[in-house]
C-alpha cells in the first residue's frame, strides 16, 4: 500500500489529469497555425509523451487490479460500463497511435508519407474520443486540482514524485530532440510556401 492503495491510485489519476489537460490545451494551441509553430508542436509533444504513459499506467492498474480479484480494488466495484467498453478502447488506441506517430515522426527525416497521414488522421479520431472522454469526467474537474496541505494519504510523494518525474522526463527528450524538431519546422515553412 506504499502508493496508497485504489484512493492513491485515484489521486495519480486526478492529479496527473490536471497536468495533462494544461499542455494538451498549449499543445492544441498550436494546431490552428501549425506552419508557424510546428517546433512548439513537437516540443510539447514530447513533452506530453511521459505523463500520457503515466496516465494509461496508472488506469489500466485500476482495470488490471480489478480483474485480478485484488480485494481493495473489488470492494471500489468495477469502472463503469460505459468507460470499460467504450471510452477505454476508443481512447486507448487512438492515444498510442496519434503519439507513437509523432515520436516515430521526430526520428525520421522530415517527409510526407504514410506516417505522417497516420499522425493526421489519429488526430481527428483521438480528439473524439478524447472529448467524450473529458466529458465523462466533467463533473469530477473541480476537485481535479485540488491540494491538500498535509495529506497524510499513504504515497503522496511518490505520487508528487511520478508526476513531476514525468514531467521532466518529457522535457529532457524534448530538449534533445530540438535539431529534429527545428528541421520538420524547416521542412514545413518550405513546402507552406511552396502551396501558396
Amino acid at each position: 500500500m506504499r502508493w496508497g492503495g485504489p484512493e492513491g491510485n485515484a489521486r495519480l489519476t486526478r492529479a496527473n489529469a490536471v497536468v495533462l489537460l494544461v499542455l494538451l490545451a498549449a499543445e492544441g494551441a498550436t494546431i490552428p497555425l501549425i506552419h508557424g509553430h510546428l517546433s512548439w508542436h513537437v516540443f510539447l509533444g514530447l513533452v506530453l509523451v511521459p505523463p500520457v504513459l503515466l496516465k494509461l499506467g496508472s488506469t489500466g492498474w485500476r482495470f488490471a487490479r480489478y480483474y485480478l480479484r485484488d480485494p481493495a480494488y473489488v470492494r471500489l466495484g468495477p469502472p463503469p460500463a460505459f468507460k470499460r467498453f467504450l471510452v477505454a478502447p476508443l481512447t486507448v488506441a487512438p492515444t498510442l497511435t496519434l503519439f507513437g506517430s509523432g515520436v516515430l515522426l521526430v526520428l525520421m527525416h522530415p517527409q510526407r508519407g504514410i506516417v505522417l497521414g497516420l499522425h493526421k488522421a489519429s488526430f481527428i479520431v483521438w480528439f473524439g474520443a478524447m472529448s467524450l472522454h473529458v466529458l465523462g469526467h466533467l463533473l469530477e474537474l473541480p476537485g481535479f486540482g485540488r491540494v491538500r496541505v498535509g495529506d497524510r494519504n499513504p504515497g503522496t510523494w511518490m505520487r508528487q514524485f511520478a508526476i513531476s518525474g514525468a514531467i521532466v522526463a518529457g522535457v529532457v527528450v524534448a530538449i534533445a530532440a530540438l535539431p529534429a524538431s527545428h528541421d520538420w519546422a524547416l521542412w514545413a515553412a518550405q513546402h507552406h510556401s511552396h502551396d501558396h
